[in-house]
């Protein structure tokens, strides 16, 4: 079993810094792609950032130069260095893994860490 379990979230003003981690855990193989995305109320979930299979990072248009994803892999773990916050920022944060195990490449997620940025 895989589990990728999110912490860091919470309640922050705007302007101010949040760091986001996930963990990865279970019979992994390896980890092909992982990151970030968010979904706020009445959207759709969008990414955030993420390691591409390629080692590459995507970065949604809004939150570059401002949130910065970054590894480590002896850990199986990823973080999201979130500053400058806004308002509009405000969503559940869900990790995603690309992962392959014994049962093949498959996609997970994490329940999500809600990040509320106040006006």
């Amino acid at each position: 079993q895989v589990q990728l379990v999110e912490s860091g979230g919470g309640l922050v003003q705007a302007g101010g810094s949040l760091r986001l981690s996930c963990a990865a855990s279970g019979s992994i193989f390896s980890i092909n792609a992982m990151g970030w995305y968010r979904q706020a109320p009445g959207n759709q979930r969008e990414l955030v950032a993420a390691f591409t299979t390629g080692g590459s990072t995507n970065y949604a248009d809004s939150v570059k130069g401002r949130f910065t994803i970054s590894r480590d892999n002896a850990k199986n773990t990823v973080y999201l260095q979130m500053s400058s916050l806004k308002p509009e920022d405000t969503a559940v944060y869900y990790c995603h893994a690309d992962i392959l195990t014994a049962m093949g490449g498959m996609d997970y997620w994490g329940k999500g860490t809600l990040v509320t940025v106040s006006s």
